[in-house]
């Protein structure tokens, strides 16, 4: 075992796209489980036991993807290589995270055998709970950290090229706002927002406001994270905002699917934005206004998609005309955190290259 671990000093590489594209295909049947488990969790109140379909669709997506990275590993084992050297680049937090899950898996079930099925709140805030997302987290952006200096990915890589980095970061996302549910607005019907900020006397108008700020960081900061990285390619917005939908829309059964359609069309907006714009780690500008605008088209579509099929705006102007205006000045203040000064231009490219 000691020589086996022995690191045989070869640079480590990085395993082909068709590789990480099962890594990224695997890793979402791994965060579809965990959204059907999440809907039986918020839907079927009354589960007793830890043994469920649910469980058992969560946790074969972790048996799977785990096994195809430690496969990637020993694929390289046998090639003569040793420790590190047998490690694809990007895998080595995701394989470290295998039995760290496994680990809490184990602890989730002993939780659960003990104390019971958690079916409200207080699931979010289960120890166990929170060990299975931060390893979970690590295991499905593995794709993401493989493509990151990838020598083939390049300043303007295609969307076929960078699908199985934005995939895993996209369901990264969906974790965040699984464990941030009670502030999540694309959980909120639109009879429900147009309700909430119709009356400021009771808390309906704070939660909704709070939920938009929660929500609006959530969306946006992953999407800054890679447009700084690379000049994303249209329709890379699209598909991250499609797969956070995914998770508040199992959370509530799809029954507030103009909402979840409102993501969609927002994501084609700041993928126009975007081929607009151009922003980039060397057009400071351009990042900032990116981060701005994507912010408060997407709270505006929120607010008016919500108007529409909710009956009406609300009562009360200053919320419905200010909240957008909020998220837009979150935004920008998330663009100046991402990208404080602009990168020199052959610094960002030969970063991306």
């Amino acid at each position: 075992m000691r020589r086996l671990l022995a690191d045989s000093g070869e640079p480590r590489g990085w395993v082909p796209l068709r590789a990480d594209l099962v890594t990224a295909l695997l890793g979402v049947w791994f965060g579809i489980g965990l959204m059907i488990d999440a809907w039986a969790h918020s839907n079927l109140t009354e589960l007793e036991t830890f043994f469920t379909p649910w469980h058992a669709a969560f946790y074969s997506g972790f048996a799977a993807v785990s096994g195809w990275i430690i496969w990637q590993v020993y694929r390289n084992v046998r090639l003569g290589r040793q420790g590190l050297a047998a490690v694809p680049q990007g895998y080595l937090a995701g394989l470290v995270s295998i039995p760290a899950f496994a680990v809490c898996g184990l602890a989730d079930m002993t939780w659960h055998t003990v104390l019971g099925i958690e079916t409200s709140i207080d699931i979010l805030f289960s120890p166990s709970h929170l060990g299975l997302i931060v390893t979970m987290l690590l295991i499905i952006t593995t794709p993401l950290r493989s493509a990151w200096s990838a020598p083939d990915v390049g300043v303007r890589p295609s969307l076929g090229r960078l699908f199985p980095a934005l995939a895993g970061l996209a369901f990264a996302a969906t974790l965040v706002s699984l464990f941030l549910s009670y502030g999540d607005a694309l959980q909120y019907g639109s009879a429900a927002i147009v309700e909430s900020f119709s009356d400021v006397r009771g808390p309906g108008a704070d939660l909704l406001a709070a939920s938009m700020a929660i929500s609006n960081v959530v969306l946006l900061a992953p999407v800054l994270l890679v447009v700084r990285r690379w000049n994303l390619p249209f329709g890379g917005v699209t598909v991250m905002y499609t797969v956070a939908a995914l998770m508040p829309g199992s959370q509530t059964a799809f029954e507030n699917l103009p909402t979840l359609l409102t993501f969609v069309a927002a994501g084609l907006a700041s993928d126009v934005l975007i081929r607009l714009l151009r922003p980039s780690g060397a057009r400071r500008a351009a990042y900032w206004a990116f981060a701005g605008l994507s912010a408060f088209i997407t709270w505006s579509l929120y607010i008016a998609v919500a108007s529409v099929a909710g009956g009406g705006l609300p009562a009360v102007p200053e919320l419905w005309t200010g909240a957008p205006v909020v998220a837009g000045l979150i935004g920008l203040a998330l663009g100046a955190l991402f990208l404080p000064n602009a990168l020199p231009a052959n610094a960002a490219d030969a970063g991306r290259a």
